[in-house]
């Protein structure tokens, strides 16, 4: 029985892998900013351990940890957790551009540092789940991209640092998916949103389970998942 580490694991891509795990009777330890969260997410995934700590606040993320017990077999340590805030950059504060560079690739960063040990014992599996913006940045997209952008440099660098150990390393890059946060960014861009013109949270899912099913012989590196319709 394997064991993953997941952030996000509360709506859109994150809670569907974490139901399609825990259906096959995987070990999950669910990441949550609060205690109120974690306890939302144990009562979802019954015999699932939580993780408490602020992505928002990576600084305190190693003291956060020291006051829990963290899980001495880690498989796949899965970053699915994000935050989006849009706008022009001669409006966007220092205050937006921290936020999303701390959730989206410093506690990324952090996160990987603290389960290191456990994945190189089991030469296991880091995903991080980035998005179209890591490959291309548009108007209104700077600091989101920024971050996502980063989040690939991560991925890359740790990849080559982690190979000879046989950690494997992923980054996945949705389009558009039917989420929470679609919602969010239709609504800070004026537009209607119909979740049926985007990709299934499932269907993503899908594509990360894929990855970390892949025999030993092989490593899939980076895959693109668009909108089929």
């Amino acid at each position: 029985m394997a064991t993953h580490v997941i952030t996000g694991a509360g709506s859109g891509i994150g809670a569907a892998v974490a139901r399609r795990l825990h259906a096959r009777g995987d070990d999950l330890v669910l990441h949550a900013r609060d205690a109120g969260r974690a306890k939302e997410l144990a009562a979802e995934f019954p015999g699932a351990r939580t993780l408490v700590g602020d992505l928002a606040d990576p600084d305190k993320l190693s003291w956060a940890f020291s006051h829990q017990t963290l899980p001495d077999r880690v498989d796949s340590l899965l970053h699915i957790a994000g935050v989006v805030d849009l706008g022009p950059v001669g409006e966007l504060t220092p205050k937006t551009w921290r936020h999303q560079l701390n959730v989206n690739l410093i506690a990324p960063a952090e996160l990987t540092r603290h389960f290191l040990p456990q994945l190189r014992a089991t030469r296991g599996h880091v995903v991080f789940v980035n998005s179209g913006a890591g490959l291309h940045a548009h108007a209104d997209w700077s600091a989101y991209a920024a971050s996502k952008h980063g989040l690939k440099a991560l991925a890359d660098s740790l990849r080559h640092e982690e190979h000879a150990g046989g950690v494997r390393v992923t980054s996945v890059y949705p389009g558009r998916t039917a989420s929470p946060m679609q919602a969010k960014v239709h609504q800070q861009e004026g537009k209607e949103y119909d979740p049926t013109k985007w990709i299934d949270a499932e269907s993503v899912a899908t594509t990360i389970l894929m990855t970390l099913d892949l025999p030993r012989d092989a490593e899939i590196n980076d895959v693109t998942v668009r909108p089929g319709r």
